[in-house]
């Protein structure tokens, strides 16, 4: 990932828990025919000081012979982003832009074997049915049968997290007036998203007098 500005970094134990909370992002990993790539879900857990993402892919996918325990894969963890128009600014010319906070993980990606399969989706399942206002979902509840077929049809993979990158860039090097112009045009969004980074552009610099909370 290339940084920007030195205050956009995002320190990486928070990247850590930013990708945690996310659960969501892109794989890619590269083999002679060029980049592979697949959207999944992911439990990011800690073992032995190492943060180890595991994901799963269909049996089919062709990042599952990539995962060799020696290829390198990249996990992209996108946040919220949003377009900034340049009239937006307390101040003139300024450039139109985009806001947006991403992690990357990489590392070594390490194929596990079928018997690991049950333990993942239970892991996967418990984070994903702890956001939602009911009583949990358990593969347990799953007929039998059903249930055997559909963890058959996956392969899991650790990756073993060797760099951590983070950047949220949100206006951090501008003035305090072209701050809370930013901010407050984006908590006035319809967009959930843009009311999102504007509150976390008020946690940056609390007190400025923003007209939207």
């Amino acid at each position: 990932m290339h940084i920007l500005r030195p205050q956009f970094r995002i320190e990486e134990q928070r990247a850590l828990e930013f990708a945690r909370r996310r659960g969501f992002g892109v794989i890619v990993a590269a083999d002679a025919n060029g980049p592979h790539a697949s959207h999944v879900p992911f439990v990011l857990s800690e073992c032995d000081a190492h943060a180890i993402v595991q994901i799963h892919f269909t049996a089919r996918n062709p990042l599952v012979e990539l995962a060799d325990g020696i290829r390198r894969f990249l996990l992209i963890v996108a946040g919220d982003d949003a377009y900034i128009s340049n009239d937006w600014y307390a101040s003139p010319d300024n450039v139109s832009t985009w806001l947006y906070e991403a992690v990357h993980l990489s590392g070594v990606a390490h194929l596990r074997g079928h018997e690991e399969n049950r333990g993942h989706g239970d892991a996967l399942l418990a984070v994903a049915e702890s956001r939602l206002p009911k009583e949990p979902w358990v593969l347990a509840q799953m007929e039998p049968g059903k249930r055997e077929s559909m963890l058959a049809a996956i392969r899991v993979v650790d990756l073993v997290v060797d760099q951590v990158e983070g950047q949220a860039k949100l206006n951090q090097h501008k003035s305090d007036a072209d701050h809370v112009a930013i901010a407050n045009q984006l908590a006035r969004s319809e967009e959930t998203g843009h009311r999102r980074l504007a509150r976390k552009m008020q946690a940056l610099r609390p007190g400025l007098g923003y007209d939207v909370s």
